[in-house]
């Protein structure tokens, strides 16, 4: 999922609001508010809101990046319990799965430390965790930082997923400067998912990629975290893409694993070991 860009509070001011059900919790609510300097509204319906699009909104099920007005779709959750990633979970396919080839897991048995660079909702970073990598995740947008935190939390209280998630760390800040300031081998692999590149009407993207635009935009450093990614990586950066997209800006790939949507170009520095 792709790391936003980090809005100034102003900006998101005017945008996005906190609010909550009757059922939500209050005490969260206001905490968010606070850290993120947002509006809270309090106990709302979001299909009356009309003073701003977008809402983080707290639940019964947690925390939600919501639309407002009638007719809007669903939120948008990191959700790893139930739904979709509750499904690949348990039968996803293992090692089988085209980001876990990408990493190379097919290809060692050692348990591989992963950099997820541009965590969004965390889904690829849980899928990695879920096969055994230790995984550290940025994500710098405030607002899906938030959420993605939020998604972990919960996560952390499933018996299911508990043992996964103390498998995953989520940090703060921007994964180019984490990665400027540390060792040289920062990471046994480095993994980007910078934003997808817009796509006119008639390619609508998933609700999901709709409400991430209505809060953050392109990634327009991607060139400079490859180019970090590549000097702090011990064994390989990969780099998620749609699939008839252009590669970022930089070295060719070394190889690229490709899906029916979607590719991983996979840039080798140096073979994985055995065990």
């Amino acid at each position: 999922m792709p790391e936003s860009s980090s809005p100034e509070p102003s900006a998101l001011c005017s945008t996005i609001a906190v609010a909550h059900s009757a059922l939500g919790d209050r005490v969260q609510a206001e905490s968010l508010a606070q850290s993120l300097e947002l509006a809270n509204l309090g106990v709302v319906r979001p299909r009356d809101v009309t003073d701003f699009p977008v809402l983080l909104f707290l639940d019964e099920l947690g925390l939600g990046l919501q639309v407002t007005g009638k007719g809007a779709p669903g939120p948008v959750r990191a959700e790893f319990v139930t739904g979709k990633m509750g499904y690949r979970r348990e039968h996803g396919g293992g090692a089988g799965q085209l980001v876990a080839k990408a990493v190379g897991l097919q290809k060692t048995r050692a348990t591989l430390d992963v950099v997820d660079a541009t965590a969004g909702l965390g889904q690829d970073a849980f899928v990695l965790a879920s096969l055994g990598c230790r995984v550290t995740l940025f994500e710098r947008n405030p607002v899906i930082h938030a959420l993605l935190a939020d998604g972990l939390a919960r996560a952390a209280m499933n018996v299911d997923c508990a043992a996964i998630v103390e498998r995953m760390r989520l940090l703060e800040g921007s994964s180019i400067e984490w990665l400027a300031q540390s060792e040289i081998e920062a990471a046994d692999v480095v993994y980007l998912d910078p934003m997808f590149p817009h796509r006119d009407k008639s390619a609508l993207v998933k609700k999901e990629m709709q409400v991430f635009r209505t809060i953050v935009g392109d990634d327009e450093d991607s060139g400079q975290l490859l180019a970090s990614a590549l000097e702090h990586a011990r064994y390989r950066v990969v780099v998620k893409r749609p699939r008839k997209a252009s590669a970022i800006e930089g070295p060719e790939p070394t190889t690229r694993v490709e899906g029916k949507s979607s590719r991983y170009d996979v840039y080798s520095i140096r073979a994985l070991p055995a065990r």
